[in-house]
């Protein structure tokens, strides 16, 4: 594992939501703090491989952050699933990642607080993000009470809503009544034209954003007769992160 990051005080982090090295690379450029990696974006985000994680670890010095998800679906987990998350966490560690994001509930919808504490446990000393499983919970406040008790660093939250600025008063009550226990990290379709606003109405002190843009593919044969994928029209393009973006926003943070 390599050495958390140096962070300066009073700063509002930045958290860039990406699936590839050239991604990684370009939020680093950017001026990212750190990097949330993923595989299967279209499905809110499920574990990257271990070469993919030793890649991204390779080429980039800001905090690493890797997805500890199974599967796409819930955040209810049967026994070879959390098995599975034992061992990606394990993996995630030795291979260099500065922290593990993850989130498990119970059929009520509640935290499932045995097998988090578990998994917080095995992760040290990395830090521990809960993902929007949060957002998905029958009771976000006492989920917030849950995951203090457990441990967790960190929770990332758009407040049950699909976009930030829709939920910023339930972003400001939670990150008041974190009240430094655990930190509170806005999501949901966060913009240049909407961060500052944001962050100023909630007081949050962290936010994370995915900026993909879609990229056209080099292949210059098409077979347009199938589709290897689900996602319609994907299999001759992908997602990426720009490094103008993540400057950008990063810009925009730091106006506020």
């Amino acid at each position: 594992m390599v050495a958390q990051p140096q962070i300066r005080p009073g700063k509002v982090l930045l958290e860039i939501c990406l699936d590839s090295v050239e991604s990684a690379v370009a939020a680093e450029r950017g001026g990212a703090d750190r990097v949330e990696l993923c595989a299967g974006l279209p499905e809110g985000g499920t574990t990257p491989s271990a070469g993919m994680i030793a890649a991204v670890r390779k080429k980039i010095g800001i905090g690493l952050q890797v997805m500890i998800r199974p599967r796409g679906g819930d955040f209810c987990y049967s026994a070879d699933e959390f098995g599975i998350m034992q061992r990606d966490i394990l993996i995630a560690r030795q291979l260099g990642a500065n922290g593990v994001v993850f989130g498990i509930l119970h059929v009520d919808g509640s935290v499932d607080q045995d097998r988090m504490r578990q998994l917080i446990e095995m992760a040290r000393p990395l830090k521990v993000t809960c993902h929007r499983a949060f957002d998905m919970s029958c009771d976000m406040e006492q989920a917030l009470e849950d995951l203090v008790e457990v441990g967790a660093d960190r929770v990332l939250t758009s407040g049950g809503k699909k976009s930030a600025v829709d939920a910023m008063p339930t972003l400001k009550q939670l990150a008041q009544q974190a009240q430094g226990r655990i930190s509170v990290m806005a999501c949901g379709e966060l913009s240049i034209a909407n961060v500052k606003a944001v962050i100023a109405y909630s007081k949050v002190s962290e936010v994370h954003a995915g900026l993909g843009t879609s990229v056209s593919s080099a292949m210059k044969f098409r077979n347009q007769r199938i589709e290897m994928g689900t996602l319609l029209n994907s299999e001759y393009q992908h997602v990426v992160v720009t490094e103008s973006s993540v400057r950008e926003l990063r810009a925009a943070i730091d106006s506020v």
